[in-house]
């Protein structure tokens, strides 16, 4: 029994370290973990609970744990906020569940871009870098100043509030505006 108690704070006591020695990125009040996936890491971010609920409803939840890698532009509550009013609810809906999944996978990337990436592919790009996305659309990503800018297929912005939230699976930027196919 002594053994088994010794083996299991071992344990513990490893991955404790292990988890003292990520380089962590806070959002929304919870550190996110390199080591841990998309979703086990954007569960615990309180500014993206309608962000998770989205993916829960749209059935992306497996599709986000596998290996990827992905880069994940990532709304904000505030960002769905934004939405006119409804919106969201109505998006969570069962049947409306290939519109959400549209608007959803338009926030994905295959392949993992991180801020120097992304920023290398603008200036490549003359000042403007089109980025197909898991959905088949392009968002426009350019410069102003030193954020980067996200332009959807209808003109709409959205800007990267915080780069390079690595995860085991890839990258999250959070932006703070829903981007639209």
């Amino acid at each position: 029994m002594k053994k088994i108690a010794f083996l299991l704070m071992s344990a513990f006591v490893m991955n404790a370290a292990i988890a003292q020695t990520e380089k962590t990125v806070t959002v929304g009040g919870a550190p996110m973990y390199p080591s841990k996936d998309i979703v086990s890491n954007a569960v615990n971010s309180k500014d993206h609970t309608t962000l998770v609920a989205a993916v829960k409803a749209a059935g992306l939840v497996e599709t986000l744990q596998s290996a990827g890698p992905f880069t994940v532009f990532a709304p904000t509550n505030a960002a769905f906020a934004k939405l006119p009013a409804g919106t969201v609810e109505t998006l969570v809906k069962p049947e409306n569940k290939a519109t959400l999944t549209s608007i959803l996978t338009y926030h994905v990337v295959a392949g993992k871009f991180n801020a120097k990436d992304v920023v290398k592919l603008i200036k490549e790009g003359n000042g403007v870098a089109e980025i197909k996305t898991v959905q088949g659309g392009v968002l426009k990503a350019s410069l102003e100043g030193k954020k980067v800018v996200l332009t959807d297929t209808k003109g709409g912005k959205s800007y990267v509030t915080i780069a390079d939230v690595n995860q085991s699976n890839g990258v999250i930027h959070v932006i703070d505006t829903v981007v639209m196919p």
